[in-house]
């Protein structure tokens, strides 16, 4: 989503955006005692079935030595299926730790979510739209950060621990690929959610939900009722998020940016109203976000990313 960059290891030249949902996390750190981490993110286009369905795979390897470590994870507009292997990744919920098992899923969020982990943490992932990952996986859909849920999808876990240990990471996409190949081809996909996604994504957000509906060849009655079914959200509510997405993206990559005219770009009523809905999400202004930004910008090196705190 934030700074991305063309990872060429191991020949892959696949454009990368190294701020996921669940990494954007590492440029927000809150324990001062960790000085640097490195991380290594690799992204995987999907088949080309797959592609109304799922954005992306990825692939994280973060290293954050013997003390534990705490990084904030932002709202965005996408789902993730997170496998995890190596160190343990918890979360803090109702004031206590709480282990997450291999998979788990990350829905939207309304507010960050703080995560904890120490030495190597490295995760496979794959990214969707909110309004297909509950029929991929053929679970009801929710509200909620996290989901534990019990699926046959967690027969994968020792196939990729194994991949993922012995620096498969190629082989472990691979079987993730294929697993969902053979899963889509028993799921229904529907068209108007697809032509509503992609006039949402399109206009960055910012498109009345009438409009998503005519895009879309449906009334708003019927589009509210198939998307919040899907995904268990409203079509303002994931827009709103869309937008969000759109507005730290912007910040992050160039925080010197003119806020009241980004409010203006992105279809806000004023800059006031921008700085609101930032502050639901994020827990912060733009204005603090930014001078952050400038701050706290990732240093590129090769194939890693460290992230440098002062």
């Amino acid at each position: 989503m934030l700074c991305p960059f063309t990872n060429k290891a191991k020949g892959l030249g696949v454009h990368s955006e190294i701020l996921n949902k669940y990494f954007t996390s590492c440029l927000y750190p809150i324990r001062s005692n960790v000085l640097s981490l490195k991380m290594l993110h690799q992204e995987f286009e999907p088949p080309e079935e797959l592609r109304d369905t799922i954005k992306c795979f990825w692939y994280n390897k973060r290293e954050s030595g013997e003390v534990p470590s705490d990084f904030e994870v932002q709202p965005d507009g996408y789902a993730e299926i997170i496998f995890h292997f190596g160190g343990c990744c918890s979360r803090m919920h109702q004031g206590g730790l709480q282990p997450l098992p291999s998979p788990f899923m990350m829905g939207l969020l309304n507010q960050p979510t703080i995560f904890y982990s120490k030495n190597r943490l490295e995760i496979i992932a794959i990214r969707c739209y909110p309004w297909t990952v509950f029929d991929l996986l053929g679970l009801p859909s929710g509200k909620g950060a996290v989901h534990i849920f019990e699926h046959p999808i967690v027969r994968l876990q020792s196939i990729l621990d194994k991949l993922v240990h012995a620096g498969k990471i190629d082989e472990a996409i691979a079987e993730v690929k294929q697993y969902f190949m053979d899963a889509w081809s028993g799921v229904a996909t529907s068209s108007m959610l697809f032509k509503a996604g992609v006039a949402m994504r399109k206009a960055n957000g910012a498109m009345p939900v009438s409009q998503v509906a005519e895009a879309a060849h449906a009334t708003v009655r019927t589009l509210e009722r198939n998307f919040k079914q899907s995904s268990g959200y409203t079509v303002k509510d994931v827009s709103a998020l869309i937008r969000f997405e759109q507005v730290r993206n912007q910040l992050w990559s160039y925080p010197y940016t003119n806020i009241a005219g980004l409010a203006h770009e992105l279809g806000y009523t004023d800059q006031a109203h921008l700085s609101r809905e930032f502050k639901r999400y994020s827990g912060t202004t733009p204005g603090a976000f930014a001078r952050k930004a400038k701050k706290e910008r990732p240093v590129v090196n090769g194939d890693f990313v460290a992230f440098i705190q002062s």
